[in-house]
């Protein structure tokens, strides 16, 4: 494709994929905005309830043919959608960044990380193997056989429209269930042409489905007494007070991978090059708007010397960052999704003003864009020093482009105050000392840590973790647990005569 190619090029308005067929919603249409020329590029619906049940008993009809597909036969389809993908990886790419604001590396970075799972899935009949034994008394033999369990729902974030949904879609329908996908109505056209291609895969009608909309399918979704599990990311206030917990109440299965606060732990003896590189992409990649993103730069240690050139340089590189269009490939941080996005994280900056941090970088001035485009939902990279971990933008989830410098005497007190915060979700350490990254990894509390690794995002056939307020269920999305979630051990003991 050419430099800055869109592949939408009208509006229209979006539909819904309900039993093999694209069905018009009778839902309210609101517009999906490009974040970078803040241009109207689709309509999506928010779809009703009623329209929720039609694809749940569109899939609960599909459920049992599926379920007697052999799992050879499940994966077949999932290899010609791998296929499918493949074939439209740049297209669907550049749809990531038209509709969410990410560069267009991060957006094909997103699609293979996406496509990586429909592999992993593909290996079913191998992953969904049970087990046995003979004789576990006399004359009785006792196996176990992971069976699928109906229908699921899975509520994608806007953050990563294309890849989040991938981390179970492919699992569930592999394993013999089938589900409904409602996106993120700020982000609707990645799952849309997802499902184009599932459709051109050939799936059977009510294996795959799509529901756009807003609280009313996901609530939905959670009372729907033929839903039997969900999947979720987003914010931890949803993720714990409703997703979480209703399922709890109706009984569901849950995977509800939330918000993080992450630390990012700096020794004196780091590879100060590497560091600074990877702080770049962790700090400030996908303009912040990543679960993974650094938050908070812990420096250890006294040495003043180091302190001021490292973070001098760490102000340095930040402020050439080059701010632009996504599907510009020289552009290194796209805009923030949408202009309340920006207003909200405005509001730390002041907040950390107001409470005393010192502020390096201001991402609110002098935004250099790079082409004529307005600046909406642009907003630069930020940086503060002297941040404690009690203030706002210390302790709490900015979901954007800023940087926390904190200080502290040694490695014991980095693990303490990241312990302290109530997440624990992607803490990371740099580090040329084996003992320290033996320290580190040992005593945080993080479901993903990292050592000398910036953005902690476990390959496909890794189960993607989280802790405390991160993470709330017992299994995670991708590869072995995910296969776990979507199925039950169905316990087999028999004696003949």
């Amino acid at each position: 494709m050419a430099l800055l190619e869109e592949p939408i090029k009208e509006v229209r308005t979006l539909k819904n994929y309900i039993n093999g067929e694209w069905v018009e919603s009778k839902g309210e249409v609101v517009d999906v905005v490009n974040p970078a020329t803040y241009k109207t590029i689709a309509r999506v619906p928010i779809s009703t309830g009623e329209e929720m049940d039609a694809a749940v008993e569109a899939a609960k009809e599909a459920f049992p043919d599926w379920r007697r597909t052999t799992p050879v036969a499940r994966a077949r389809y999932l290899f010609r959608l791998k296929e499918l993908l493949e074939e439209n990886f740049e297209e669907v790419s550049r749809i990531q960044t038209q509709e969410h604001g990410k560069t267009i590396d991060e957006s094909r970075g997103e699609t293979r990380r996406g496509i990586e799972n429909v592999e992993v899935a593909c290996g079913i009949p191998t992953l969904m193997q049970g087990y046995y034994s003979e004789d576990i008394a006399y004359g009785i033999d006792e196996w176990v056989i992971p069976t699928p369990l109906g229908v699921f729902g899975i509520i994608g974030p806007f953050n990563f429209p294309f890849m989040i949904p991938l981390w179970s879609a492919p699992y569930a329908v592999a394993t013999g269930n089938c589900v409904i996908i409602k996106p993120s109505s700020e982000v609707p056209n990645s799952q849309t042409r997802l499902a184009e291609l599932a459709e051109e895969a050939g799936f059977p009608p009510g294996v795959w489905n799509m529901v756009h909309g807003g609280r009313s399918v996901v609530t939905s979704m959670l009372e729907h007494p033929d839903i039997v599990g969900i999947t979720f990311v987003g914010s931890t206030p949803t993720g714990r007070d409703v997703i979480y917990r209703r399922c709890g109440e109706t009984g569901k299965r849950v995977i509800a991978q939330c918000g993080a606060k992450n630390f990012m732990t700096i020794m004196p003896d780091c590879d100060v090059d590497r560091t600074l590189a990877a702080m770049m992409t962790s700090f400030f990649g996908n303009a912040g708007q990543r679960c993974l993103s650094a938050a908070n730069a812990v420096i250890v240690g006294e040495d003043d010397a180091f302190y001021k050139s490292f973070v001098d340089r760490v102000v340095e590189q930040t402020s050439n960052i080059k701010i632009g269009y996504g599907l510009d490939e020289s552009v290194q941080m796209g805009p923030v999704r949408d202009k309340e996005k920006k207003a909200r994280i405005i509001e730390y900056i002041e907040s950390g003003i107001k409470q005393g941090a010192k502020l390096r970088l201001d991402g609110r001035k002098n935004i250099k864009i790079s082409g004529d485009y307005p600046g909406t939902c642009f907003l630069g990279p930020t940086i503060f020093e002297d941040v404690s971990p009690d203030m706002k933008i210390g302790s709490e989830e900015i979901f954007g482009p800023v940087m926390s410098i904190m200080r502290v005497k040694d490695l014991n007190e980095a693990i303490e105050v990241s312990n302290a915060n109530a997440f624990g979700n992607g803490n990371s350490i740099f580090t040329t000392d084996g003992k320290s990254a033996r320290e580190y990894q040992y005593n945080i509390t993080s479901g993903n840590v990292g050592i000398n690794i910036g953005i902690t995002a476990p390959m496909a056939f890794f189960p993607f973790s989280g802790m405390k307020d991160s993470f709330y269920g017992v299994l995670h999305t991708q590869g072995r647990e995910a296969v776990r979630f979507f199925t039950e051990s169905k316990v087999i003991i028999q004696r003949w005569f």
